[in-house]
C-alpha cells in the first residue's frame, strides 16, 4: 500500500492555463482558456480553488494568489500530437501520440465513407457537415422523423455523429448504426478518434433535447496503459464519466456514466464515501461540450463556479489518505475563433487533507506525470512501452 489509499484525477474537460510552444503551428495563437475567461467576466466565485491556489497558478483578475496555497501546484505540457480528448487523457495514462487523429471539420466526411455507411445500415445520410449538435437537430431532426433517414454530422473534434429520435429512430438502432461506423471509420484515412450515438427526444423544432443516454465508440488505446496495469496488480479502478469510453473499458473495473458536470462531481462525493483502493478516474465534460465549443466564456465560468462548490464538498468528505488531483486534456478557449480545441498547457493541482502546506512545482513537459505518480503511489510498475518520466509523488508532502 502506497502513503494515499485513494486517488481521485479529476478532469476539468478543456480547461487550458495558456498556449503551447508549438501552438500557432495548430493554429491556435494567443489562447488561453481560463485566463480569458477571467477576462470577460465580472465575477468569478471559486473560494475552494482559490485556497488551493489557482490564482498562484495562473493569473486571475478576480482570485488573487493565496498567502498560504493549499494544494502544490504546477503547469504541465503535452508530449503528444493533436489537442484532443483522447489524445490528452491517453497521455495521462502514459501513451504517447505521434499523429493527430482526422478531422472532417471543413468538407464533411468523403462520399465513398457515407456511401458505405449507407449501404451497410439502410438508410440515407442527411447532414454531413460540421455543426453544433443542438443547431443540426432543429434544422434536420423533423426530416428524419418524417422519413428515418439518419443525422451524420462532425464537429471540430475527430468524431463522427449520428442523431436518433429515441422514439422514432430507437435506441437500439442508433446504437447499431454507431457500430458499423466505427468499423468503417477504422480504416486509415477515415480514423476519426471517436463515433458518438447522440439520441434525442421531441417532435419539433424547438423543443428536441439530447439525452443522457449518448454512448461513445471510441478507439482502443495502442497499448496497455497505467489503467491495466492498476488494474492487473489488484487495485480498484473507477471511472466517472467518458473516462469508460475513451479507454473502451481497458483497465476499468468499475464505471459510472454521468448526465452532467455536476451530476459527475456528485457521483465522486457518492464515491468518496465508499470504501475502496485504488484510482477514481473523473472527466467532467461540460466545460468542453456545452462552452468551450459554444464560444460561450459567460457559462463555461459558471460552470466552474458550481464545480467549485462540489469540489469544496469534495474536499470535507475525503479522508487523511485521500489525495486529489486537479488537471484538463486540452484547451478550448471560448474567446477564440471557429469552435475547435486549442493547443495549451493544463493545470495540475493537487491536495491532500494530510498537507500542512502547498507549493509551486516544476513546469512538466508530458501529462504523463500524472499516471506515473499514481503508479508510484500504489507500488506498481509503469510498463516500459510507456512515456517514461518521473513520479511527484516525493514533492506532495
Amino acid at each position: 500500500m502506497g502513503r494515499y489509499k485513494r486517488v481521485f484525477v479529476i478532469v476539468l474537460d478543456s480547461l487550458g492555463v495558456g498556449a503551447m510552444p508549438d501552438s500557432e503551428e495548430y493554429g491556435d495563437i494567443g489562447v488561453d482558456t481560463l485566463g480569458h475567461i477571467s477576462e470577460s467576466v465580472e465575477s468569478l466565485d471559486i473560494p475552494n480553488l482559490a485556497r488551493l491556489g489557482i490564482g498562484n497558478l495562473h493569473p486571475l483578475r478576480q482570485v488573487p494568489a493565496a498567502d498560504r496555497p493549499l494544494s502544490y501546484y504546477g503547469i504541465l505540457r503535452e508530449k503528444s500530437k493533436g489537442k484532443d480528448t483522447m489524445t490528452g487523457h491517453w497521455e495521462m495514462m502514459g501513451i504517447y501520440t505521434t499523429k493527430p487523429f482526422v478531422t472532417f471539420t471543413d468538407t464533411g466526411f468523403p462520399k465513398e465513407l457515407i456511401e458505405e455507411l449507407e449501404r451497410r445500415t439502410g438508410r440515407k445520410v442527411i447532414g454531413n457537415k460540421s455543426a453544433s449538435g443542438t443547431a443540426i437537430l432543429d434544422e434536420l431532426a423533423e426530416e428524419e422523423i418524417a422519413t428515418g433517414h439518419m443525422i451524420v454530422y462532425t464537429s471540430a473534434d475527430s468524431v463522427l455523429q449520428i442523431c436518433g429520435n429515441e422514439e422514432t429512430f430507437g435506441l437500439d438502432e442508433l446504437y447499431r448504426c454507431c457500430e458499423i461506423a466505427r468499423e468503417i471509420t477504422m480504416k486509415d484515412e477515415w480514423r476519426v478518434g471517436r463515433v458518438i450515438a447522440r439520441p434525442y427526444v421531441g417532435k419539433k423544432k424547438g423543443e428536441f433535447v439530447r439525452t443522457a443516454n449518448r454512448h461513445d465508440y471510441a478507439l482502443k488505446p495502442p497499448e496497455d496503459t497505467v489503467l491495466n496495469a492498476m488494474k492487473d496488480a489488484g487495485y480498484d479502478v473507477i471511472s466517472v464519466g467518458k473516462i469508460n469510453d475513451i479507454f473502451v473499458k481497458e483497465g476499468i473495473t468499475e464505471a459510472y456514466k454521468s448526465q452532467s458536470s455536476v451530476h459527475g462531481m456528485e457521483q465522486t462525493i457518492e464515491i468518496a464515501g465508499k470504501d475502496f483502493k485504488g484510482l477514481c478516474f473523473v472527466n467532467l465534460v461540460d466545460f468542453d461540450a456545452l462552452w468551450g465549443h459554444r464560444r460561450n466564456p459567460q457559462g463555461y465560468a459558471k460552470e466552474i463556479e458550481k464545480f467549485d462548490k462540489n469540489l469544496g464538498v469534495l474536499m470535507d468528505t475525503v479522508k487523511e489518505d485521500d489525495l486529489i488531483i486537479l488537471t484538463a486534456d486540452h484547451g478550448n478557449d471560448p474567446t477564440y475563433t471557429g469552435t475547435d480545441h486549442t493547443r495549451e498547457k493544463v493545470p495540475f493541482m493537487a491536495w491532500s487533507p494530510s498537507f500542512r502546506s502547498g507549493g509551486a512545482l516544476p513546469e512538466q513537459d508530458t501529462f504523463a506525470v500524472i499516471g506515473e505518480t499514481v503508479a508510484d503511489n500504489f507500488g506498481v510498475k509503469v510498463p516500459e512501452h510507456l512515456i517514461k518520466c518521473s513520479s511527484l509523488l516525493s514533492m506532495l508532502r
